[in-house]
């Protein structure tokens, strides 16, 4: 049963709800759903959360990773950074970034059969030492419906970038190329208003839309914007037709410095709900809270008459429209 928090049928109204939806540090989320249940984990990777609606979040108690992953994990990064779960075949799998530093760091892979695992080690898909890219990290990972091909697209100081993977999304695919997609290199900005990480892709009506958040993630200047490309071999655009492997994209979320919520990013997934409308979940802090902790949001998600997604005011909303799912 639906928490009462969603529709009232009987007089046909949509109820709010209030954001943040999970009111604890749960920075840079990834969200997936398996039989009617959201799950989700987060940068730390300490446990995961359970949903029946995206809106009302419960601690599962279980860790995401099986003891022996996390052991490997940690000898390969001390920090585990912006995770990403994806369904590949007959597995769910795990993408994890483990930190060091800027060149020192890397995207590894964990698999699991049940959709709240424990994920188990596979290995490295990517390493800073091995490419030369810095800030390998942030992955996201999609297999494309039309080709069946599996890519990975990561980074952030070092620019973002994309890579194709085997059919399995355990290992870079042979003879694959890194491709410069999104932002500009920390040492062209040095300001971060046009570095960009947090890939998040989206495909809808012929388009694959590139979310990305630029600016420090820590203060008022992280924000989310967004561009397009017919494929996803292909040229990311902004409104404009401007290239975003040339710093460009449109601007999607952001906050003013009085704002309650500021610094709005590193989007996870978005959700249709049963009637169609589209929801986004990221992160972003709450002045009120009196902590620099980044709490998870949920917001509804508009397009406008040419195919481009838009926020209720280009802000980030204290409450917003229950989504409707499980009925």
């Amino acid at each position: 049963m639906i928490a009462a928090a969603l529709v009232a049928w009987g007089c046909g109204a949509q109820e709010r709800f209030a954001n943040p939806v999970i009111g604890r540090d749960w920075p840079d989320p990834t969200v997936w759903e398996a039989d009617g249940t959201f799950y989700t984990v987060a940068t730390g990777m300490r446990t995961i959360l359970t949903s029946p609606d995206l809106v009302h979040w419960t601690d599962s108690g279980k860790a995401p990773l099986s003891e022996d992953a996390r052991a490997k994990a940690r000898a390969a990064g001390r920090n585990f950074w912006a995770p990403d779960v994806v369904r590949l075949g007959d597995r769910w799998m795990l993408y994890l970034t483990c930190y060091n530093s800027d060149r020192d760091c890397g995207i590894f892979a964990f698999s699991a059969e049940a959709p709240d695992g424990p994920f188990e080690f596979i290995g490295k898909i990517t390493h800073s030492t091995d490419t030369g890219i810095k800030d390998t990290i942030d992955p996201e990972v999609l297999q494309d419906p039309a080709t069946g091909q599996v890519w990975l697209f990561f980074g952030s100081v070092g620019s973002q970038h994309r890579v194709r993977l085997n059919p399995t999304g355990t290992a870079v695919a042979e003879g694959a190329v890194y491709e410069h997609t999104a932002g500009l290199k920390i040492d062209d900005n040095p300001s971060r208003t046009q570095v960009y990480e947090g890939a998040y892709l989206y495909r809808r009506g012929g388009w694959w839309y590139l979310f990305v958040s630029g600016g420090n993630y820590g203060d008022g200047s992280y924000k989310i914007r967004v561009g397009r490309s017919r494929t996803l071999e292909g040229d990311f655009t902004d409104r404009e037709g401007r290239l975003m492997k040339d710093g460009y994209a449109t601007l999607l979320l952001s906050s003013d410095p009085e704002d309650t919520f500021y610094g709005p990013g590193h989007n996870g997934e978005i959700f249709t709900d049963l009637r169609g409308q589209d929801y986004m979940l990221f992160h972003c802090h709450n002045r009120a809270s009196g902590t620099r902790s980044r709490f998870t949001f949920l917001q509804r998600l508009f397009w406008d008459a040419e195919g481009w997604p838009y926020f209720e005011g280009g802000k980030v909303l204290a409450e917003d429209l229950a989504p409707l799912f499980g009925r």
